[in-house]
């Protein structure tokens, strides 16, 4: 393990100013216009000084200082007041020396370029060091609680004036929900619960009141015929209707996804303008501002909460992450039905996996939990549903999830190329991966080996090239049979099976393609 003094965070820090504003201003010499590389040894003395004036400016205005601290605005302010100190700081000394033979699309451009280069280094950091350690929830809440099995046909119900008949009772559910959510909704829901059972509770709200204000234990199944779209507190929203329902009981609820909402825009507006409106509107104030800090309170401000954006995987991943199972999922008419069953008490996840880094809790040697830095390439709560998709879905060629709705449209392409693994080398260089090496894999995966591959397994650190990558094997047991030939060999002659495996990923990457899905 590498453990840094404050003292060398500070160096580091300051050695990583002076690569920003180096290769700063290489950029700006190559973007300017006419032979802009003939300038660098005229620049060099000049870069030299400036480079002094950024690094103490920033030690003076405590940039150095609250390189540890976990608040955005910490790490974020004194990147800017550097910047424009600095800035200052160049225009009056070339005001003063009346040093009119510098480029001020060089020296300008350098300082932008080196204060945005700062901006983005920061959230980087910000968003490492704010990435779930991704399991460590889920695994409690599936050691510590325990399951229920299906219960039979579950006895659910509205609030109803009593002294009706029943056949007037059935008929105010149905024109309600039939008016509310329309008839392919009735249909479904009619089909999983008894909607006439005085033990159902039918709601069309997205108050939280409204759920917290019942008696707990008084209802065995709770309908909403509100999208989830508009709670703007979901979690506690689901939170609140576990508490009020007896183990085994019954949530029935609808969303409307990413991908059907996506579908409405386009089908709203005429083209191109259903695409203008989606790409340049829709999808950065709804996706991307809510991903970063410093853009969520302008996201919040402008939408207070309402009509959220959500993806099939993020809305059953929540559910699961507040104590329910998923029974049944279906699309019927414009939204998303699903159907799931309490079979426990919420995670309480307090730190919810939104931002683009994540922290992989993964088995390395000796039977060891080590936490691998993975670019995100799934939807937020997407981690909860690993055994509902092996459940469902089981495992498909190369050992990956079959279907696997989790992974995102840029998650797909990031994994075919890569570039979601390139934050492994975190762990490589803390001495945790080697570069050749079985793959990091997760505990419920690990739990699919044979007993004896698993004891092989973690005698070696896991490394960043698997021999997966190698052999190309299809099936579970190939990918076992796979690195206990790796291992074997490993045995006898480390460096060299290394060096062999090493060579032949390469070519099978290369040159057959091989990819991650």
């Amino acid at each position: 393990m590498i453990f840094m003094t404050r003292i060398q965070r500070v160096i580091l820090s300051v050695m990583v100013d002076i690569t920003v504003v180096f290769v700063s201003f290489i950029l700006v010499l190559w973007l300017k216009p006419g032979a802009g590389m003939l300038y660098f040894s005229d620049y060099l003395a000049a870069l030299g000084i400036f480079i002094m004036i950024w690094v103490g400016l920033s030690a003076v205005l405590g940039k150095y200082r609250r390189i540890q601290s976990n608040k955005l605005k910490d790490l974020l302010v004194p990147v800017v007041l550097s910047g424009l100190a600095s800035l200052g700081a160049v225009a009056i000394l070339m005001y003063l020396f009346r040093a009119e033979g510098y480029s001020r699309f060089i020296v300008f451009g350098t300082i932008a370029v080196a204060t945005l280069f700062d901006l983005i280094l920061s959230n980087m950091v910000y968003y490492v060091r704010r990435s779930v350690v991704i399991g460590e929830s889920v695994e409690r809440e599936y050691r510590g609680l325990g399951r229920t099995e299906d219960a039979a046909r579950l006895h659910v119900l509205p609030e109803m004036e009593t002294g009706l008949e029943e056949s007037e009772v059935k008929e105010y559910i149905r024109s309600t929900i039939l008016e509310e959510s329309g008839e392919e909704a009735f249909h479904f829901l009619n089909r999983h619960a008894l909607l006439n059972d005085r033990k159902t509770l039918i709601l069309a709200t997205t108050s939280l009141f409204n759920v917290e204000s019942k008696k707990p234990g008084t209802y065995h199944t709770i309908i909403n015929l509100r999208r989830i779209n508009d709670i703007r507190r979901m979690n506690k929203f689901f939170e609140a209707v576990n508490s009020q329902l007896p183990s085994g009981g019954i949530f029935i609820g609808c969303a409307e996804t990413k991908d059907m909402r996506k579908q409405r825009i386009f089908r709203k507006f005429i083209t191109p303008f259903n695409y203008l409106f989606y790409y340049f509107i829709d999808f950065p104030v709804k996706r991307v501002f809510p991903k970063f800090g410093i853009t969520k309170s302008i996201y919040f401000f402008l939408t207070k909460g309402n009509n959220r954006v959500i993806t099939r995987a993020e809305t059953l991943g929540r559910l699961v992450s507040c104590g329910f199972r998923i029974r049944e999922e279906a699309f019927v008419g414009p939204l998303f039905y699903f159907v799931c069953q309490k079979n426990g008490q919420p995670v309480y996840d307090m730190h919810p996996s939104y931002g683009p880094f994540v922290r992989l809790r993964r088995i390395g040697r000796d039977g060891k939990i080590i936490k691998v830095l993975k670019m995100r390439t799934m939807h937020p709560y997407a981690e909860y549903l690993q055994e509902y998709i092996y459940e469902k879905n089981n495992l498909e060629n190369g050992g990956k999830f079959r279907e696997d709705f989790r992974i995102s449209t840029q998650g797909r392409i990031m994994r075919k190329f890569w570039i979601d693994e390139l934050p492994m080398l975190y762990n490589w260089f803390r001495g945790e991966l080697k570069l050749v090496g079985v793959r990091p894999i997760s505990e419920h995966y690990f739990s699919l080996y044979r007993s004896e591959v698993q004891g092989k397994r973690i005698r070696y650190k896991p490394g960043l090239i698997p021999p997966f990558y190698a052999d190309l094997p299809e099936t579970l047991d190939e990918i076992q049979n796979s690195e206990i030939r790796y291992l074997e060999a490993y045995d006898r002659h480390p460096l060299l099976t290394d060096w062999k495996y090493f060579w032949k990923a390469f070519y099978n990457i290369l040159f057959r393609k091989a990819r991650s899905r």
